[in-house]
């Protein structure tokens, strides 16, 4: 016979408490164990990305320096959010108090909406690289593209601002006992944020990488048409790594897209937003892990990433002017 199921008050002292499923203790060390391991893969991971990207001077270019913006996203993802809604889903109940019921939801929606920004950009960066190179190597610089990082976060603290100011005014208005942090959005304000942050911009970096890859294919064949001089090939062979360098951001984009979608799957549905859905779970630590695959495809398929990791792991980046030295 199957063992019954064992139920526990959240806060025993009160009466409107929720109740919560008692799980068997190995059970519980094994996930807490799991999250853990996770969280600070994630937060290790974007952590290289960040130091390789700020120390080495041949990895200050703008591509990276948005790269470095997404690794900085995906880096609080992990010390943050993980950490927290994993003990949210597995305790199924609130217990970090109002104060953080209110800002956790605000912290999460601005990662999520400042790593759509950063994709946009990251998609434009490569298009103009691309497709008008002498626009990007005249226009493009690091300043610029940092100032563009700016509004970008500026402008997702201010959006989800909008979007939660319910939440962040009333935290417990959806809440039905203690020990519950609800956060409800509306069908109507869902589509809204569905269309704003999410189709717009995936919309927006699907064609980009049409075209970038149309253009890629394009010089491919013109360079296996054309027999010139050795010293008349440097040009190509610079839009050859770059191009390369946009189909690897390109598996970037993909992945990100079907970590995301899912998310936005009650929106389409026509239903309301909320984190007590049963499924949102899942929904959401899809998202979430997707803050760890990043890296991992840096390590795949950028060289320099492997070699900067080395040089940091080995603490060779402590010796005199390691900062100059020859990642590329």
């Amino acid at each position: 016979m199957e063992e019954a199921e064992v139920w526990s008050w959240c806060f025993p002292h009160l009466t409107s408490s929720c109740r919560r499923l008692q799980q068997p203790h190995s059970s519980t060390v094994l996930l807490y164990s799991l999250l853990a391991f996770i969280s600070l893969l994630t937060v290790c991971l974007n952590l290289l990305v960040i130091v390789a990207i700020s120390y080495f001077r041949q990895l200050q270019t703008p591509t990276n320096a948005l790269l470095q913006s997404l690794a900085l996203s995906e880096l609080v993802v992990g010390l943050m959010v993980m950490p927290v809604e994993g003990v949210r889903h597995m305790e199924m109940c609130w217990v970090l108090g109002r104060l953080l019921c209110a800002l956790t939801p605000y912290v999460s929606y601005c990662l999520l909406s400042a790593s759509l920004g950063n994709m946009v950009l990251i998609s434009i960066d490569r298009y103009l690289a691309i497709c008008d190179p002498l626009l990007y190597s005249s226009k493009v610089s690091v300043s610029r593209v940092r100032v563009l990082i700016c509004l970008c976060w500026a402008c997702s603290l201010l959006y989800n601002g909008c979007i939660l100011i319910g939440h962040l005014s009333r935290p417990d208005r959806y809440s039905t006992s203690h020990g519950e942090c609800v956060v409800v959005i509306s069908h109507a304000a869902g589509t809204v944020d569905l269309l704003i942050s999410f189709v717009t911009p995936c919309t927006v970096m699907v064609i980009l990488y049409m075209r970038v890859l149309a253009a890629a294919v394009s010089q491919a064949r013109a360079r296996h048409f054309r027999v010139t001089l050795n010293a008349q090939e440097t040009g190509p062979r610079v839009k050859r790594s770059e191009t390369k360098a946009a189909r690897t951001l390109g598996i970037v984009i993909a992945v990100f897209l079907m970590c995301f979608c899912p998310y936005y799957y009650p929106a389409i549905a026509g239903q309301d937003t909320s984190t007590s859905l049963s499924y949102y779970a899942l929904l959401s630590w899809i998202m979430l892990l997707n803050s760890c695959m990043n890296p991992l495809i840096y390590a795949m398929f950028y060289p320099w990433f492997r070699k900067a990791v080395r040089l940091i792991i080995t603490l060779r980046i402590m010796q005199p002017h390691s900062k100059d030295a020859n990642i590329l």
